[in-house]
This record gives C-alpha cells, sequence and structure tokens, in this order.
C-alpha cells in the first residue's frame, strides 16, 4: 500500500460522502444480497481510493448454479460498497461465503508492504469524536469543512489472511483505528468455499475494548497494489443481520 492509502479508513471516507441508502428494519439482511441481483448498481457501488490507478474488477458470475460475485485483483485495489446505518445493539451478526485462488507469498497483515489480502470484509463504524485526539478530531474537521461530511471511526477488516492464524486480531500497519480480524488463513483451503459468521459487537469490543457505535458501512475488497501479485475471489451473499 503506497502512501495515498497510508488511513484507509480516510481514503474510504469519499465513499460516504453521500446519503446512506439501507435502513435498520431488524428483520432482513441490511445488504442487498449478490443471489438476488440484477446488477451490482443495486445497494452495492464501486469503492476506489485515490491516485490508484489500477482498479480490481468486480462481476456477477455463476458458480455452481448460484450467482456469487467473482474479483480479480493484479497489483490492484478497489472494492464494492454498501452503506448502512445501523445501531448495532447487543449483538449484530455478519455472515459471508468466499473463496481464493491463492494468497500472497509476500503478505504479512503486521508490515505496511504485505498489507493485501486476496479477500476481505471491510466494516466500517462511526466516528465517536470523544474517544479522539486533539490532531485526529483537527484533521477530521479540516475534512468536514472541505467535503461538507465527517470521517467515519473505526473499522473491523475481516481477511483470508496470507499468514497470520486464525483468530488474531491485530492492527493495520498504517492505522490503529482499523483492526485486521484472521476469520481464514494460508493456502490450505485455497479454492474452497469458507462460511464465516461473525458477532460484530462482539469483535469490536474484543478489538477497541467498548461497545461500538453506529455502523457505517460493510464493503468486499480484493488487493494486491503493495505485493504486486495476482489472486481471484469469489463472494456468496454477505448478510447482516440483528438477532431477534
Amino acid at each position: 500500500m503506497n502512501n495515498t492509502r497510508q488511513n484507509l479508513v480516510a481514503t474510504v471516507t469519499l465513499m460516504f460522502l453521500a446519503t446512506t441508502v439501507q435502513a435498520d428494519t431488524g428483520k432482513t439482511s441490511l445488504v442487498n444480497a449478490f443471489s438476488t441481483m440484477a446488477s451490482l448498481d443495486e445497494g452495492w457501488e464501486p469503492l476506489k481510493f485515490p491516485n490508484i490507478d489500477r482498479h480490481s474488477r468486480y462481476q456477477l458470475t455463476d458458480e455452481n448454479g448460484e450467482q456469487v460475485v467473482k474479483a480479480t485483483t493484479e497489483n490492484s485495489a478497489s472494492g464494492l460498497i454498501a452503506r448502512v446505518s445501523v445501531e448495532p445493539g447487543d449483538s449484530l451478526i455478519l455472515r459471508w461465503r468466499w473463496k481464493v485462488s491463492n494468497v500472497y507469498e509476500q503478505g504479512n497483515a503486521r508490515k505496511k508492504e504485505g498489507d493485501d489480502y486476496p479477500a476481505r470484509i471491510y466494516v466500517a463504524f462511526e466516528f465517536e469524536p470523544e474517544e479522539a485526539g486533539f490532531f485526529e478530531r483537527a484533521k477530521r474537521k479540516t475534512v468536514e469543512v472541505v467535503f461538507g461530511e465527517e470521517l467515519p471511526g473505526n473499522a473491523l477488516n475481516y481477511i483470508w489472511a496470507n499468514r497470520l492464524p486464525v483468530g488474531e486480531i491485530v492492527a493495520n500497519p498504517f492505522t490503529d483505528t482499523t483492526m485486521m480480524v484472521a476469520v481464514n488463513s494460508g493456502a490450505t483451503n485455497a479454492g474452497e468455499w469458507a462460511t464465516v459468521e461473525r458477532d460484530i459487537v462482539a469483535d469490536y469490543r474484543k478489538a477497541f475494548g467498548r461497545k461500538p457505535p453506529k455502523l457505517v458501512g460493510v464493503a468486499i475488497m480484493s488487493d494486491s497494489d503493495n505485493t504486486g501479485a495476482s489472486a481471484t475471489a469469489w463472494y456468496g451473499d454477505v448478510s447482516l443481520v440483528k438477532p431477534d
């Protein structure tokens, strides 16, 4: 990841400047299912980063009779994002299926030059000014003046890790406001579908030591701009549900 993405949370901000499009119903998934979409424009939109010209490619495709998203990354970085506005409450369940062709030999969640993943789910939360220092608040105030919107705050990244052990949580090497959660790791299960279910509230408490604020976005992302590698990933339906 080059200096233009030194703070992933900040660059993602550009994609949150419009009004959120999802409502918190508490009854069904709060993000649209890939399997039922006629196009990727239905509730999801491109997530691109400033000064990164090579973008990963996303398309709807059939995989064993089910419509999924196929992502291809070749020394590139971009994602697909669904904006939401959800009060997490006591529990908020994120479920998804994914598959990767390979992991990156040079990938390493603990180093800037290795901060690439064949597949990740990015979960962003509302900024909490009372938890930030003076300089952080000043930086965000500048963005608010320029763009008319406030930066999102902390984030969880659920990753198909290259070498980080499953279950381990580490700070992103570029910013400690983003925590990386290894839910799959290594090449042993590459080429096979894996199903993941996480309680976002529990993970946020473990990662940041407090209750999460409002959830403002969920994204899928396959990137390889740091390592210069390539990979293909398949994303099944992403489901965000509040338990009864």
